[in-house]
């Protein structure tokens, strides 16, 4: 049952002196923000049923992880923290004699209320501020940046490695709940980690043998890692399709997890016979939508995550977002950004601007017939002299240096509110973490101008 107010304060709360009551300034303006009626909305609709236990009050929650996101926090250090301070319960309207919500109930709430969430809060906030006059629509700059996801530097035979570990652990859970299925499974984790760690060894020698003998270790361990799959599916087999819910749970998992490792295991297979270049390759057994991404930095040549979309106005509102897998080209995503941006404000903006990756003359056409006035988009390679004359213009230069601009906010966005690596798993866990993020940058941002 969807539970929207904490209700009453309790005579503990009304007790305390005033200036105990009093919330920071940045808090109680952010509290003002979160009172708007039109944010409970997507909630009632995520969430209709009126039956079961009360949920944790919506008025909580987004407090919750607005102070979660706001400081890069996990959810035990969120309720412990919260706990502890008592300006921090007064923010997020839990009475002093209340338990603050449970970490497994902040992410249970979270999973099931998803990323579809997140954009209705975005957009509501925005609209809302659209109709106070506070947010400018006239100029948007886009631009694009990786959000990692939290894995670490993949290799084939470390890819096994967690598959063999993951099975392992799910099948001595299995031995709790249906010992007959699992009775004759060795545990082969020991012998894989002895191998994954010959491997320091060799790469010392920066030689072409020790490629060869590297090969040879990542065969061996796909080897293992094959054995240890069919003991898995045989152990899936032996489990009766009816029974105990949490016994089905532990079957589907077992075979999610077999499944997955087989699919590294050819991989692995493919890149030791010698291609090297495998379309959608695994590069994380926990996140496997994740994608391998060149931006052309000198100090990572590579990142493992997705691409994320930023629109940005000017005075500093991120309007719109998008995340994708893969790493699509920058041109692909011009329209689609200035078509989200008619289909949300109503009108498309007046001036775009962005870098020579998003140039070209199909786009600045399709922006012009979607009714873009001033179109800033460097065009690639070697220009003529009409070309050149054109970039040189005073409102050309002057939506780049705007632009430019833009390069800074993705790094406020990575430093302060957690854009640089996504701590939720798969895709979906991704955009709600760029969701909650960009969601709390635009918050403040708003505490900053409304009066």
């Amino acid at each position: 049952m969807l539970k929207m107010e904490n209700g009453q304060l309790t005579l503990w709360d009304a007790l305390l002196p005033e200036p105990m009551r009093k919330l920071p300034e940045e808090l109680a303006k952010i509290d003002e923000l979160l009172d708007d009626p039109a944010l409970l909305q997507p909630f009632k609709e995520a969430h209709p049923s009126r039956r079961g236990r009360p949920t944790v009050p919506v008025e909580t929650y987004l407090r919750l992880m607005y102070l979660k996101h706001r400081y890069n926090l996990g959810y035990e250090t969120l309720v412990q923290e919260v706990a502890d301070s008592l300006t921090w319960r007064r923010f997020c309207r839990i009475d002093l004699d209340a338990k603050v919500p449970d970490s497994t109930t902040l992410i249970k709430a979270r999973q099931r209320y998803g990323d579809r969430l997140t954009d209705r809060l975005n957009e509501t906030l925005l609209l809302s501020l659209k109709e106070k006059q506070v947010l400018k629509t006239r100029k948007l700059r886009i631009d694009t940046t990786v959000v990692e996801s939290d894995v670490h530097h993949p290799t084939d035979a470390s890819l096994l490695q967690d598959g063999v570990r993951v099975m392992t652990r799910l099948m001595r859970q299995a031995r709790k709940v249906a010992s007959h299925a699992v009775q004759d499974f060795q545990d082969r984790t020991a012998e894989v980690k002895k191998q994954i760690l010959s491997m320091a060894k060799l790469l010392r020698r920066r030689t072409q043998q020790s490629w060869e003998d590297i090969d040879a270790i990542t065969k061996t361990v796909a080897g293992i890692a094959e054995e240890v799959c069919t003991q898995v599916e045989r152990a899936v087999e032996a489990i009766r399709d009816r029974g105990q819910s949490k016994k089905q749970a532990l079957k589907a998992k077992l075979a999610k997890a077999a499944s997955r490792t087989r699919r590294l295991i050819a991989q692995a297979k493919e890149v030791v016979s010698g291609n090297r270049v495998i379309p959608d390759r695994i590069v994380s057994f926990f996140d496997p939508e994740a994608r391998p991404i060149k931006k052309g930095k000198l100090g990572k040549t590579v990142e493992f995550g997705y691409k994320l979309r930023v629109d940005e106005t000017e005075n500093g509102f991120i309007t719109g977002h998008e995340l994708y897998v893969g790493n699509p080209a920058d041109d692909e995503l011009l329209i689609p950004a200035i078509d989200q941006h008619i289909k949300r404000y109503g009108n498309a903006p007046d001036a775009v601007a962005a870098d020579r990756g998003f140039g070209s003359r199909a786009n600045e056409a399709a922006a012009s017939a979607l009714g873009v006035r001033r179109i800033s988009l460097p065009r690639r390679g070697k220009k003529g002299r009409q070309r050149t004359g054109y970039e040189k213009q005073l409102w050309f230069q002057d939506l780049q240096r705007f632009r430019a601009a833009g390069e800074a906010k993705i790094s406020l966005l990575k430093r302060k509110y957690g854009l640089s690596r996504s701590r939720y798993r798969g895709f979906v866990g991704s955009k709600t973490w760029v969701g909650y993020g960009i969601w709390v940058h635009n918050l403040r941002r708003a505490a900053l101008m409304v009066k």
